[in-house]
């Protein structure tokens, strides 16, 4: 069954629109909060497209991704119990909780552990929201969780963007081709790093 194939194609089609660029940015803003879907499929036919624009959108993705992060700790450190109800109506209860005990673990280990995996988690090809939120619950000090941030985010977008400047077509067919594996892999990454989350919660 091809799912990503679709959603890139369909990804085309929006990176060809004229407001693109704020697509791009409120992509990346609810992304870091709340949706599904990484603002790469985006970022990525918009630089092939444009290739000499591709450090302005690179900025915006990452711009967004910055206010959303920031939303996302706001929301987890002022109304994670009000809102856990919706939580766990939306399966993402178990994920959060997880990234919780392991966070709080860590932060109380060394805060600078904390910063580097959150570094880590903004780089991985992981949803952000679920490490924005558990930030924002344990109490991450905010000033080295938006540094972490910046720093694991930026790297992910401006790699990306750069490379497929630099790649030009070839880039291109490369990401077409790769596309469906590429979702399914970073899929399997997210299951088991859930699953190593919830063994290390259990003291395994």
């Amino acid at each position: 069954m091809k799912v990503f194939g679709p959603m890139y194609a369909r990804a085309l089609v929006w990176a060809a629109h004229p407001r693109a660029p704020r697509f791009l940015g409120f992509l990346s803003f609810i992304e870091a909060i709340f949706f599904p879907v990484m603002p790469e499929v985006m970022l990525a036919p918009m630089t092939l497209a444009r290739p000499l624009h591709w450090f302005r959108y690179a900025s915006i993705s990452l711009v967004g991704s910055l206010l959303g992060a920031l939303v996302g700790y706001a929301l987890g450190y002022f109304a994670y119990e009000a809102i856990r109800p919706l939580l766990a109506s939306l399966g993402w209860i178990g994920p959060i909780d997880e990234q919780v005990t392991y966070l709080r673990g860590v932060a109380a280990e060394s805060p600078w552990k904390a910063f580097w995996i959150l570094v880590l988690a903004g780089f991985a090809p992981i949803p952000l929201k679920f490490f924005t939120w558990a930030s924002g619950i344990v109490g991450v000090p905010l000033v080295p969780f938006m540094a972490s941030m910046f720093i694991g985010r930026g790297k992910r977008v401006y790699l990306l963007a750069g490379a497929i400047r630099l790649g030009g077509p070839r880039a291109a067919a490369a990401l077409q081709r790769w596309i469906e594996p590429l979702g399914w892999i970073a899929v399997s990454l997210l299951v088991v790093l859930a699953g190593y989350l919830a063994w290390r919660a259990q003291g395994g």
